[in-house]
């Protein structure tokens, strides 16, 4: 039996309960919210404190799983590695690389696991689009784009970079395989003062990829797509749409065989492979427990989570050159 907590009750913490109550051999041994009000919600027959030190202090326990604001989340995941618990941390794991580095540190000293919840590379649709484009059946990849798009809530400790951007930076990074060498990025503070509602990012990687984000709260669409470009065929993954979530298209240029140094377009089939309907959050949850039970380091384990940081953080500070 896995003993975990859980830390943070707002939004999306009483999910990730929901996800690891209803897990064989796992016990929701705790919850814990620095707000009574969440507490009194009732999660079966878990514990409940106020108190991360109270919930610390249980031997048993195997590890904490912390949903708490954005800039608590490097500080909290430190203390709950440091004392000697496994740690799972919503996205992202910090607000700077300094941050990062000292939680990945401390999980190294402590040998535990510290997986971040990228949950996007958890999902069916790009686990899928991921071994496509690993296979060379795109070709090589060119480019990639991705539009985060909502009429959405408000934030007044994270702008629309941080907030949305956290997930489609993990995945273009896990497409590309490598970090990018240059940064750019275009905002606008319509809503709050200092708090970009919309962000234009642009990465280049040594390989030559290069990626496109749109990232908004402000918008008409509600959009959550990501598109890879390659020289042989290109791949959508939508994942508002209830079926179809990933389609591949047979198109691009063909060097014409008549005239040397002349392409013709390709518009050949379109398909979309088979996608497994499971939640994407009850995978990342069952990998984080295996990842306790087996030792092995999480797909999006710590070192992950700086890469992530470290992109976003330059994105940053070109956001901020760009204001002045």
């Amino acid at each position: 039996m896995t003993r975990l907590a859980v830390v943070g009750l707002g939004y999306w913490g009483p999910n990730i309960a929901r996800n690891i109550d209803a897990m064989e051999d796992v016990e929701l041994a705790w919850v814990a919210d620095s707000d009574p009000r969440r507490l009194e919600r009732g999660f079966g027959a878990a514990r409940t404190t106020d108190s991360l030190d109270e919930l610390l202090a249980d031997d048993a326990l195997d590890g904490v799983l912390l949903a708490t604001p954005v800039p608590t989340h490097a500080q909290l995941a430190i203390r709950v590695l440091g004392a000697g618990k496994h740690c799972f941390v919503e996205k992202p794991l910090a607000q700077s690389v300094a941050e990062a580095q000292a939680a990945v540190a401390t999980a190294e000293r402590a040998e535990r696991i510290l997986m971040v919840g990228h949950l996007l590379e958890y999902h069916p649709g790009v686990r899928k689009l991921r071994e496509i484009a690993a296979s060379g059946e795109l070709g090589e990849v060119r480019y990639i784009y991705t539009n985060r798009l909502n009429l959405g809530q408000l934030r007044a400790d994270e702008n629309a970079l941080w907030s949305l951007g956290a997930h489609d930076v993990s995945v273009v990074l896990a497409l590309a395989g490598e970090e990018p060498f240059e940064l750019d990025a275009r905002g606008e503070c319509y809503m709050r003062p200092g708090i970009e509602d919309v962000v234009f990012a642009y990465l280049r990687f040594p390989s030559g990829i290069t990626a496109h984000l749109h990232l908004s709260w402000l918008d008409p669409h509600k959009e959550r797509r990501l598109t890879v470009v390659g020289s042989q065929r290109m791949a959508t993954f939508d994942d508002m749409v209830l079926e179809r979530k990933l389609t591949i298209y047979d198109k691009g240029f063909d060097e014409s065989t008549d005239s040397w140094g002349e392409y013709i377009t390709r518009s050949g089939d379109v398909t979309s492979p088979r996608i497994p309907n499971a939640e994407p959050l009850r995978l990342e949850c069952e990998h984080f427990v295996h990842c306790i039970r087996s030792g092995e380091q999480p797909s999006s384990d710590g070192r992950s989570g700086l890469r992530v940081v470290r992109v976003l953080e330059g994105l940053q500070r070109a956001l901020e050159a760009s204001r002045r």
